[in-house]
């Protein structure tokens, strides 16, 4: 690209050996978990040793000139420093180091040059190692700048060893208006494995008409590294982003049963693509990629290091790896329930003894909630918390009242909607799956509300909620009940409004289609005093809990966030540039989200993981979302206020606070949740309107409106023929779709995960799997009498088994967790934020708002008034509060999908 000025200042220099090992810090500035080739034995006892020479750059030219140092920050790694111990590489890097030669770096200027209309040339120089200090190494290099330089836009790094470094960033002392920061926080591959070297620019963002001259070309070339060409296999240190389908969860190759069907590009299983990793295709199945122990993501899209060894990473391994494999040794038997429910009691009181944890000292460090040391014992427990909701009130799972308090304040509050058409009906067809009509009736709804009001006023006045499942399961009963140990049934849960904000249950309806020669079967359970049919009802809410606990992993969790997430970035970083003011709104928005949605699809989301095993609907559980994704996303309705109106929990009214009136005036989940929603577009507005002054700056942004034709034409390329995608031709426009964005990325995800050890960590409270039918469904003498005898019998086998139920418990632990290095929405500002005044006061007034949420969130918890967030063992609605400690707390909202 550019031809580099370099001029070498020689001293003396003296070599000498070292014929002992000489380890010179408790660090090295790479990282790599994969084992080396280079590793020879004859090098780990002899280490070079040298004097640097000092190197510096200057100009060719006779004018005036400044001297500038750089000074370049690589944090040590850990891994790194272990992997590194040995090796080729490392003597050779040694070396590198000695000689003054780790790094070299290019200045490159933002001006073309006047006599040529071309891009100056760079001025070079090598950056030599100088001091360790707090975790980090520096390397400077001395530049000599001539006048006409012009301002400085970037800097080009090539990496001289044979192994990546971690830059943090990169600062230039000495220029006339002070000091230059670029922040890096990126992997620098070794130029022995891409011979491209790294651009980093200024802290400055510029529009692509805004771009300095000298800086347009090496702008445009950058986006098209980050592209590529769509071919071969991704290495680990590449950079590139591209889409796939989802063709590699399934195992076609091992067996037919390992097959899953290939997600995206098809009507009939529409889905948001992936991250392209170029892995060869399967044997048995052309369509399907095959698997491998790592999955390839872009090399700065991973885990901090941090966040590697203390937390996401290294502790859902951990638990996929180590603790999972060990419980199934000694609970051999995967159908076996729970005999009694002070077994269930056990696991939070005593827990289980493992022996094969002992082997494993990690664990107790990587997972001390649940792994406990057990004095005087060869074995380790496995021992869960016991989750808030129990504790404040160990029977709150058995209520109504706390059955329906959690669809409005609880771990799903998305799927509730108001009753808006009479009577429900399916849209299945009847010819496949039996009558339409659904079993709940007008006159049960009178029966059950009868001295509140009539049922046509309670329709007209918006007092009847559902909850429906039926279309999204019923055409999965058939086959999930091919499945051992485990049913399904199309379900329905309807609600009253009661006039202190509560909602009532008033019924569950289970719908089995026509199946094995027998006609459609269909029931309705409501509360009741009679024992037989109180039972039934408590069953009836078992298996809708189940559905429920499945559609919010998949749908309201899985789908909705991580999956349809996962396009945005890729865009982004193929059609943004870094310098891009959009890209730096958004980049803390996608940390870390391809690589646990990689880690998802390695043993989670797979075929035969944890979701398919433990989940409804079974191994048909991510083909089930992709069904909702065809039938139920759009993205117009992905922001709070559309989805809230969509759902029909809300209405436009220019005099209410939000513009917004709910339906259910105490719904902890949408109050909250719009006083964040209001933040994050507030903010969101002051930075576009900083950059886009009116429609033609936005129409005129061609990287912009790449971005979003690519969002929609490839990244979520099955539904880009519908009508309701928004334009993009206004600031207004703009700062839709992005605070939608940046709502699904922090508040969306939030609300849907980290309280899932809070709500679902007694698992009775939440099955996430129901294993036998209603006793009433075409009974047998002899299990009807079984179920009258003792009918608590009946609920234990229906929920989940104990190798069910405690690789969810281990695995819920872990997701609900916060990292020690987690990075909440408004706690930190970006260093290209922080450069412009304006966008920092910006930020400022949107840290400043999230803390006053923080205050709102308390007061609301301690109002009375508030049925559905306070009273006696209710659990407060925190899930929303913007900062937390880290752990397992129930609250906090990140800025990203990291876990």
């Amino acid at each position: 690209m550019f031809q580099t000025q370099i001029h070498h200042s020689h001293t003396a220099q003296t070599f000498f050996l070292l014929n002992k090992p000489c380890i010179p810090s408790t660090g090295t500035a790479s990282f790599s978990i994969r084992p080396r080739t280079e590793f020879r034995k004859k090098y780990r006892n002899v280490r070079v040793g040298y004097a640097p020479s000092i190197i510096k750059a200057v100009a060719t030219d006779s004018q005036t000139s400044v001297a500038v140092k750089a000074t370049v920050t690589v944090k040590l790694t850990v891994s790194g420093f272990l992997s590194s111990l040995v090796g080729l590489s490392h003597g050779l890097d040694d070396v590198a180091d000695l000689l003054g030669k780790s790094l070299f770096l290019e200045v490159v200027s933002s001006e073309l040059d006047p006599r040529t209309g071309l891009e100056k040339k760079p001025i070079g120089a090598y950056a030599h190692r100088t001091t360790e200090k707090n975790g980090e190494v520096t390397y400077e290099s001395d530049f000599v700048i001539p006048d006409d330089f012009g301002e400085i836009g970037a800097v080009l790094v090539e990496n001289e060893h044979h192994k990546e470094m971690f830059l943090k960033n990169i600062v230039l002392h000495g220029l006339p208006n002070g000091s230059l920061e670029f922040n890096c926080d990126s992997w620098v591959a070794s130029k022995f494995d891409n011979s491209q070297k790294r651009v980093f620019f200024t802290n400055k963002s510029y529009l692509p008409t805004q771009t300095p001259s000298g800086l347009k070309e090496i702008r445009e070339k950058e986006l098209a590294t980050l592209r590529g060409n769509g071919q071969g296999e991704r290495k680990s240190y590449e950079r590139i982003y591209d889409y796939d389908v989802y063709n590699d969860l399934g195992e076609p190759d091992s067996s037919p049963d390992d097959a899953r069907p290939v997600l995206g590009g098809s009507k009939q299983y529409p889905y948001p693509r992936r991250c392209r990793t170029g892995r060869p295709m399967c044997k048995k199945d052309p369509k399907s990629e095959t698997r491998s122990l790592t999955v390839y993501v872009p090399r700065d899209e991973a885990f901090s290091e941090v966040k590697e060894l203390t937390f996401s990473k290294n502790t859902l391994y951990s638990a996929l790896h180590a603790v999972l494999p060990a419980i199934e040794t000694i609970i051999t038997d995967t159908t076996q329930g729970f005999p009694l429910f002070t077994d269930i009691d056990q696991l939070y009181d005593q827990g289980i003894k493992v022996p094969n944890l002992k082997k494993h000292d990690f664990l107790k460090d990587a997972l001390p909630r649940i792994v406990r040391a057990i004095t005087n014992s060869v074995d380790d427990a496995l021992q869960f918390e016991t989750p808030s909701l129990i504790v404040r009130d160990k029977f709150s799972w058995f209520r109504d009242e706390e059955f329906s308090r959690q669809t409005l304040a609880g771990l799903n509050p998305y799927s509730i909607k108001s009753v808006t058409e009479w009577p429900l009906k399916s849209t299945l067809d009847p010819k496949i799956y039996g009558p339409p009509e659904s079993a709940i009736t007008k006159e049960l709804i009178e029966k059950e509300i009868k001295g509140f009001m009539t049922f046509e006023e309670a329709l007209k006045q918006k007092k009847l909620f559902i909850i429906d499942y039926h279309d999204i399961f019923l055409p999965y009963v058939i086959k999930v009940r091919q499945i051992k140990g485990t049913t399904l049934y199309g379900s329905r849960a309807i609600f009253f409004l009661s006039s202190d904000n509560t909602l009532k249950p008033l019924a569950v309806e289970l719908v089995r289609p026509p199946m094995d020669g027998k006609p459609q079967w269909k029931q309705v359970f409501s509360p009741s005093w009679e024992a037989t049919a109180s039972w039934l009802w408590k069953l009836a809410k078992t298996h809708f809990l189940a559905h429920d606990s499945g559609y919010h992993q998949l749908v309201s969790h899985w789908l909705r966030t991580h999956c349809c997430t996962e396009p945005y970035i890729i865009a982004s970083n193929r059609q943004l540039s870094a310098i891009h003011p959009i890209y730096r709104l958004l980049q803390p928005h996608f940390r870390y989200t391809m690589e646990i949605n990689a880690l998802a699809r390695e043993a989670l989301i797979n075929a035969n993981g944890i979701i398919e095993s433990a989940f409804s609907p079974g191994k048909y559980s991510i083909e089930m979302s992709s069904v909702a994704y065809g039938l139920q996303w759009r993205f117009d309705t992905e922001s709070l206020p559309a989805d809230l109106i969509s759902r029909g929990l809300a209405v436009e009214d220019p005099n209410s606070p939000h513009g917004l009136k709910l339906t259910i005036p105490d719904y902890p989940f949408a109050n909250d949740g719009l006083l964040l929603w209001d933040s994050i577009k507030e903010w969101v507005t002051d930075y576009v309107k900083y950059y886009y002054k009116d429609a033609s700056i936005v129409e005129s942004d061609a990287e912009l409106q790449a971005w979003w034709t690519e969002i929609r034409t490839k990244g979520h390329g099955d539904k880009k023929d519908e009508p309701w995608w928004p334009a993009l031709k206004t600031p207004e426009d703009l700062i839709e779709i992005v605070s939608t964005i940046v709502w699904v990325t922090s508040g969306h995800h939030a609300a849907v995960n980290f309280g899932q050890y809070a709500y679902a960590g007694y698992f009775p409270s939440r099955p996430t799997i129901a294993r036998i039918n209603m006793p009433n469904e075409d009974p047998t003498d002899d299990g009807w009498r079984r179920f009258l005898t003792k009918p608590e019998n009946e609920l234990l086998a229906c929920l989940p088994s104990q190798l069910q139920a405690t690789k969810v418990l281990t695995i819920l632990d872990v997701l609900s967790s916060h990292s020690p290095d987690e990075e909440y929405l408004g706690e930190y500002i970006e260093p290209a934020w922080n450069a412009d005044p304006i966008i920092k006061a910006a930020f400022e007034r949107f840290a400043g708002r999230l803390k006053e949420l923080e205050g709102i969130i308390d007061a609301r918890n301690e109002d009375k008034t508030l049925k559905n967030r306070h009273g006696a063992g209710v659990v407060p609605y925190e899930l929303l509060k913007p900062f937390s400690e880290s752990g397992v707390t129930g609250k906090g909202v990140p800025y990203s999908i990291s876990i």
